[in-house]
C-alpha cells in the first residue's frame, strides 16, 4: 500500500473514530411532563426527575440526561417490565399502590404501575 493511501486510511480511521462514545444530552427536562420518570441513576444520592419516558408498542425506553437509555419490555403477565436488551435483568418492586421501582445496573427508575395500561 502506497503511504498516500494509508495517510488517507489513517485519517478516515481517526474522524470515525473521533465520534465514538460521544452522544448530545437530552434537552432539559419539565418535571411537570408526563413522559418525565424519577430516576436514580448510577451514583446518584436520590431520585430525581430527569429521566424521560416512551411508549412504543409492548417497549419502553427510559432516556438519561446524558443520552444514555435502558428498553424494558411491558409484560402483560403480570410481571410488569422485563429488560429488553443487556445482560442484566430488572429487578420491580411494588412502592406504592400505583407504583413500582424498577432497578437494573445500579439504576433505578420510579414508574406508575398502570405504564402497561397506556400501550
Amino acid at each position: 500500500m502506497s503511504t498516500r493511501t494509508s495517510e488517507s486510511l489513517l485519517a478516515a480511521a481517526v474522524l470515525v473514530l473521533s465520534g465514538c462514545g460521544q452522544s448530545e444530552p437530552l434537552a432539559k427536562v419539565d418535571p411537570k411532563a408526563p413522559d418525565t420518570v424519577a430516576c436514580q441513576l448510577a451514583g446518584a444520592a436520590e431520585p430525581q426527575p430527569v429521566c424521560r419516558s416512551e411508549i412504543a408498542g409492548d417497549l419502553l425506553t427510559i432516556r438519561h440526561p446524558d443520552g444514555g437509555f435502558r428498553r424494558f419490555r411491558i409484560m402483560t403477565d403480570g410481571h410488569g417490565l422485563v429488560a429488553a436488551d443487556g445482560a442484566e435483568p430488572a429487578r420491580v418492586t411494588i412502592t406504592d399502590r400505583n407504583r413500582i421501582a424498577v432497578e437494573v445496573g445500579g439504576d433505578r427508575y420510579d414508574l406508575p404501575a398502570t405504564v402497561a395500561a397506556k400501550r
